[in-house]
């Protein structure tokens, strides 16, 4: 019974592949195969590409923060500068009086040093005429005396 069992599946399988009907079963089975393949390395390269975009939007995430925490940098410099303005204009108040108050205290310097110069100037002048005149009253002191010793 199993001969005959066997000798028929061994018949089947010549009528078939006489009639062709193998054939195509075993083109659309390698068919198959190669869509199975060609999808298996779509999601292998679907898997290899998971990395890069995870690690993308890593990068991506990261980018954000860094730029929410500038924005958080520059929106805290502006609230201490307008914190400080009051301040600062105070402080600039202050530098200008003392600025003034020192330029005040220079001219008074520069004045003083020249009534200085010009008093030193003006006694020099009258030391030099008290000389000349001292020379002049010395020479007519002597001619004098010259002419009254040759009058004797």
């Amino acid at each position: 019974m199993k001969k005959l069992i066997e000798f028929g599946r061994k018949a089947m399988f010549y009528i078939r592949v006489l009639s062709g009907y193998e054939e195509r079963r075993i083109r659309s089975y390698r068919l198959q195969l190669q869509q199975r393949l060609q999808q298996a390395e779509e999601r292998k390269a679907a898997v290899r590409k998971i990395p890069e975009q995870i690690i993308l939007s890593e990068v991506k995430r990261m980018v954000e923060e860094m730029q929410a925490l500038n924005k958080k940098l520059e929106d805290t410099e502006v609230a201490i500068h307008e914190y400080f303005k009051p301040l600062d204009q105070q402080a600039e108040e202050v530098m200008k009086m003392q600025l003034k108050g020192d330029e005040r205290r220079k001219d008074e310097l520069m004045e003083a040093m020249q009534r200085q110069a010009l008093l030193e100037m003006a006694n020099a002048e009258k030391l030099k005429n008290m000389q000349i005149q001292g020379t002049n009253t010395n020479v007519q002191e002597k001619t004098s005396r010259e002419t009254q010793s040759e009058a004797r």
